[in-house]
């Protein structure tokens, strides 16, 4: 690696990022074309459908491609898709040198751009400031590697880890500003998952509502995202007139398999679309749901959600991420908590979590943590 690419790769993710709330379900990617030290030609990729990154980039430098180096956060695409191939392009331009972040988990990719920049006898290299650019498409990766979107689980609650009175209560634990985050948190999520107990105790819209202004890279009112909304409902008692059947975008329902035929159709006549999952124990098998949203090519779900499911999901491995939401006020003892985790009875059996990221939005912490792989036995 050469001292310059370093600053050019960093140039790369941060374009990448202005695509961080319109590209689903493809990844966010950034692209710079460097020619004698000079910045040719830069591009991102805004939306599926639209020109990938070292496309636009191209674009921009015109002949001035020839002899460059590119940088790019993601291995160039070798397969014909929405668009042509991004390799085929890069060759017809004559670029020199081409640098990645990463390869590309896509398995029509994986490492098959590399090798035909290669044979084409352009220098190809991967690994530049892989971490912060892996940081910029979790989704993307876990879809593609796992079969599974990446989930996170967004949370409120006061400083003594209460989410709501007892009487179910709980507008609001937080402020504007927090509140606001989250809506960008929904912005760039592909889908919004909740359970049918939130849904019937709410009545949520499950909706993104931001201007253009307060989502970085979106340009227009039609830009804002529209999240899937998507409810884990057993036995299908999702109501006909519930709110979010009346907005914009997709409504799924993952019920059990066997659910009457007379709802489903019910449903779906009000436009909601139903997916059968199979049940464990009478409850959807988490698992089998989350699968079946990779199937519909959602790479971020957004949870939101009471304590039952969270736990749920928390005491399966499910999460990837918790973002928390810490207001400072307390709700007192007959409040309802975080997470429902009964199986958690010793010390030993402690979710253990790493916090990432802790900082104030408005008056409240925002705090944002992985869960910990329990180790095995034996292991230190």
């Amino acid at each position: 690696m050469k001292p310059q690419d370093h600053q050019h790769m960093a140039r790369a993710i941060h374009l990448a990022r202005r695509g961080l709330y319109t590209t689903h379900p493809n990844p966010r990617v950034g692209c710079v074309l460097v020619r004698g030290g000079e910045v040719v030609g830069e591009g991102y990729h805004r939306k599926a459908g639209a020109p990938h990154a070292e496309r636009n980039a191209l674009a921009a430098a015109g002949v001035r491609a020839k002899g460059a180096t590119a940088y790019v956060t993601l291995e160039p695409c070798c397969h014909h898709g929405r668009t042509p191939p991004c390799t085929d392009g890069l060759i017809e331009a004559g670029v020199s040198r081409v640098v990645c972040a990463m390869v590309d988990p896509n398995p029509l990719v994986a490492g098959k751009g590399l090798a035909l920049l290669r044979a084409a006898g352009i220098e190809a290299e991967s690994g530049l400031l892989e971490v912060q650019a892996r940081a910029l498409n979790p989704g993307f990766i876990k879809r593609m590697s796992q079969g599974l979107p990446f989930v996170r689980c967004k949370l409120a609650m006061s400083l003594d880890g209460r989410t709501a009175m007892a009487s179910g209560e709980s507008k609001w634990i937080t402020e504007s500003a927090a509140r606001r985050d989250v809506h960008r948190l929904r912005a760039r999520s592909s889908a919004i998952l909740t359970g049918i107990g939130t849904v019937l105790a709410d009545d949520p819209s499950m909706d993104v509502r931001l201007d253009p202004a307060d989502l970085d890279g979106v340009e227009s009112r039609e830009e804002v995202p529209t999240p899937i909304r998507a409810v884990l409902d057993s036995q299908l008692r999702f109501p006909l007139d519930t709110r979010m059947l009346t907005l914009p975008g997709r409504t799924l329902i993952l019920c059990g398999e066997g659910c009457d035929e007379g709802k489903i159709e019910n449903r779906e006549r009000r436009g909601a679309q139903v997916i059968p999952v199979r049940l464990q124990e009478g409850r959807i098998d988490l698992p089998a749901a989350l699968r079946r949203l990779a199937e519909e090519q959602i790479n971020e779900v957004l949870l939101e959600c009471g304590p039952v499911l969270a736990g749920a999901a928390l005491q399966a491995g499910l999460i990837d991420e918790l973002v928390i939401y810490a207001a400072p006020h307390l709700m007192g003892d007959s409040a309802r908590g975080l997470f429902n985790l009964p199986a958690i009875a010793t010390m030993a059996q402690r979710i253990d979590l790493t916090i990432s990221d802790l900082r104030m939005v408005g008056r409240d912490i925002r705090i944002t943590a992985t869960p910990l792989a329990k180790k095995k036995d034996g292991q230190d």
